[in-house]
């Protein structure tokens, strides 16, 4: 059985039960109103990320019990507003999920500055890159851009100037799409911009973090499910929302890492053949 729903003083998991949990998390279905609520907190019907990926930079540090730097980019849901302290901020149990689960060092650094959109976020993330050299970047993408009236063909040219100046980093990157919200003004428009993540993120071979995908079925499944996921705002996540989002992408990241792990490198693969007698 998962775990009990949790209060804002969030308990964190460890270890193997960490993982089994949000395993079952993600693949839970067909659940349904007090048991659902009971049960499975961050129930997630489907997928959580576009497409599996290997993390190789980070699944390298691992092998090599090496502090591993995440640089977590983006506006407010980066940033935490609507969680009752920094603590709660998807960035802040991001970092100490992912310590727990790959028993190493980890420094997520958050990056989130509120109300902006891709053309400030990209002049930080070049900046960031040039300054420091992080193993990922999670980039939260596209909310404000959408909302704010924002160019289509613009928007889709600068995300990936900074998927390709990553890139060029040998940096590895994670995209999370935005956030799904009872009062937005145009669906139309702004699943465009939803789908302009997706359809980037699929041409540059980058996993995203399916966040719309995941509220619009808290909502799906019951308006009380979201509004506990939200704020008072009805708009940014509360505690609960980014704790969720926090442990759905540390389970998918370990995940990657473990699937990177277990792949010989080119490199010791020609190694070994070369010492054939």
């Amino acid at each position: 059985m998962l775990r009990p729903l949790r209060s804002a003083s969030f308990v964190r998991k460890t270890g193997s039960a960490f993982a089994q949990d949000a395993l079952a998390a993600l693949l839970l279905v067909g659940m349904s109103g007090p048991t659902l609520a009971e049960e499975a907190p961050c129930h997630a019907s489907q997928p959580v990320f576009s497409a599996p990926a290997k993390l190789e930079r980070v699944a390298s540090k691992l092998r090599r019990h090496e502090p591993v730097r995440i640089l977590a980019i983006g506006s407010s849901s980066t940033q935490g507003i609507g969680a009752s302290s920094p603590a709660f901020s998807y960035p802040s149990q991001l970092q100490a999920d992912l310590a727990r689960i790959w028993k190493t060092t980890v420094i997520v650094e958050n990056a989130g500055k509120g109300g902006e959109t891709i053309p400030e976020t990209v002049g930080r993330l070049e900046a960031a890159l040039e300054t420091g050299k992080p193993d990922l970047v999670i980039w939260q993408v596209g909310t404000n851009d959408a909302v704010k009236g924002g160019d289509e063909a613009r928007f889709s040219a600068l995300l990936r100037q900074g998927i390709d100046a990553a890139q060029a980093h040998g940096v590895e990157v994670l995209l999370v799409d935005q956030q799904y919200y009872p009062a937005i003004k145009d669906p139309a428009r702004y699943e465009r911009f939803v789908n302009m993540v997706g359809t980037m993120a699929a041409a540059e071979k980058v996993p995203v973090f399916l966040r719309y995908k995941l509220m619009k079925t808290w909502s799906e499944r019951s308006a009380d499910v979201l509004v506990s996921m939200l704020s008072s705002d009805g708009f940014h996540m509360g505690d609960r929302g980014y704790d969720c989002m926090a442990e759905l992408m540390a389970a998918g990241l370990h995940s990657m890492t473990a699937t990177a792990e277990a792949a010989p490198s080119p490199a010791v693969t020609a190694a070994a053949h070369a010492h054939k007698p």
